[in-house]
Parts: C-alpha cells; sequence; structure tokens
C-alpha cells in the first residue's frame, strides 16, 4: 500500500493481526491511549498495569474459540492493526448475534489510537475485518453506532454500509459481504 505524506508517495505496511497471548508493550501502549474507550466502544483490557494486560491475553483467545464463554456472549475475535509495524487500531469481531447486540453493539466494534485518526485508518481497518468475516463464512454484518457519530457513520458507510434504522439514537447499518 502507499499513502501520500506531504505530497510524496510513501510505501506503507498494513498488517492486521489477531490477539494473541504473545501481544506486548507496543499493544498495551495503544490501549493505554485508547483508554476506557468511547461513543460505545469499551475496551476488554486492564490499561493501567503491563501484567494484568498479559494476563489477560489467554482468557480472550479462549473467547475468540468460543471456550467457556459466560451466559449472553458470543464468540469474539479480537483484531490490531499496524501499520509500519506500529499499532494504531483495534477491533471485534462477534461471529454472531444475541438479541441485546441486534440492538446495540452488532458483528463489528472497532477504534483508533486517539494519535493516529484522521488518517483512514478507521475505513481501511473496517474493510480488513469484513474480509475476516468472509473468511470465517459470515456473509453480513450488522454494525451500529450512536446517530451523532459522524465519523463511524462515514467510516460504515465508507465500507457499503446500509442505514437500516436509527431506533433511540442509534443507527444500525448492515453490510452485506
Amino acid at each position: 500500500m502507499l499513502a501520500i505524506i506531504e505530497s510524496e508517495l510513501i510505501p506503507v505496511k498494513i498488517e492486521i493481526k489477531k490477539l494473541s497471548e504473545a501481544d506486548d508493550q507496543d499493544v498495551f501502549e495503544m490501549i493505554q491511549e485508547i483508554g476506557l474507550g468511547e461513543n460505545g466502544f469499551t475496551t476488554n483490557f486492564p490499561e493501567c498495569d503491563l501484567e494484568e494486560f498479559k494476563n489477560s491475553l489467554p482468557r480472550l483467545v479462549q473467547i475468540s474459540g468460543g471456550i467457556d464463554l459466560p451466559d449472553g456472549y458470543v464468540p469474539q475475535t479480537i483484531y490490531w492493526m499496524y501499520v509500519n509495524g506500529y499499532p494504531v487500531a483495534y477491533g471485534k469481531l462477534r461471529h454472531r448475534l444475541t438479541k441485546h447486540l441486534m440492538l446495540y453493539g452488532g458483528h463489528v466494534g472497532y477504534i483508533v489510537r486517539p494519535s493516529e485518526r484522521g488518517k483512514g485508518y478507521g475505513k481501511l481497518f473496517l474493510h480488513e475485518i469484513i474480509k475476516a468475516a468472509k473468511d470465517i463464512g459470515m456473509d453480513q454484518l450488522l454494525i451500529t453506532c450512536d446517530e451523532d457519530n459522524i465519523r463511524s457513520r462515514k467510516v460504515v458507510e465508507g465500507n457499503n454500509g446500509k442505514l437500516d434504522v436509527v431506533d433511540d439514537g442509534i443507527c444500525r447499518y448492515w453490510i452485506k459481504i
């Protein structure tokens, strides 16, 4: 991939990686920068202590495989997006929906670290999550966001999201894969 930076074409290496037990300091620093989340997106991670973060990873790997899920949970894979080896975003792909997720949450949640926003990474990351969903056999995705979250709405619409309904301030978009 190439990016235009200060009127020059510069090669950019984009990688999407699944959460693993080997994730370390660089991802932890992104989690710290993101904090507890915003606009309806919440993080799954301890953000104050690297060891707590690392200790949380094995359980999250289990959840992605549907192992020992608590009531009301669904398998959920977490992905990191790296640009030139630097983590810039992360997202969750829920493999199926509950009644609650049909109303709010949907199949996908994502967030770009604050220092990397406004660079098109959200749109690119969602595109990659859509490909990951196809790879596990999904044929459509529900994505929800707050009605006033214009940036997120543009990201979803930029990935062929079709607005189904706005209900109580929540937009529900469907993306056919």
